[in-house]
């Protein structure tokens, strides 16, 4: 993706100056998910990436450019270039608000054991278990089972 100086102007021009957190929030059209569009060479792309571009250069291949919290980004409009990174889809997962994110920061379960090699266990559908917890849950159901 390339810009032209028309087409960097125009998109500046959308673009709010930076507020208390830094976050240049874009004024145009906005994605239902919440995401900056910039029209260029006949249809929409994510503002977010324009602006990366624009600082950094290409976004390399297999990476996503990412909101970075960290830096006081909490806005998906937002087209500060100082709040933008390139990482994998697995780490912009891992930083995100996502149940499934949440879950995967834990370093214990809900009894208090430690998620570590030995007591996690991952099951078919990848899903993280307190091996624990799991054995405990197997010895409380198979003595319902005999006393049914």
């Amino acid at each position: 993706m390339s810009l032209t100086e028309k087409a960097e102007r125009r998109f500046w021009d959308k673009v709010l100056l930076p507020d208390g957190n830094g976050c240049m929030l874009w004024r145009a059209r906005i994605h239902a998910r919440g995401y900056g569009l910039f029209w260029l060479n006949g249809k929409y792309v994510l503002a977010h990436r324009v602006s990366y571009l624009l600082a950094h250069g290409e976004i390399p291949a297999g990476l996503q450019v990412d909101h970075v919290k960290a830096r006081g980004c909490r806005h998906r409009h937002c087209v500060a270039p100082a709040h933008l990174e390139a990482v994998t889809g697995a780490e912009n997962n891992r930083r995100s608000d996502s149940p499934t994110a949440i879950n995967a920061r834990k370093t214990h379960c809900h009894r208090g054991h430690a998620f570590d090699e030995a007591n996690t266990y991952n099951d078919p559908a990848g899903q993280r278990q307190c091996r624990a917890c799991r054995a405990l849950n197997e010895r409380e159901y198979k003595k319902r089972k005999r006393s049914a």
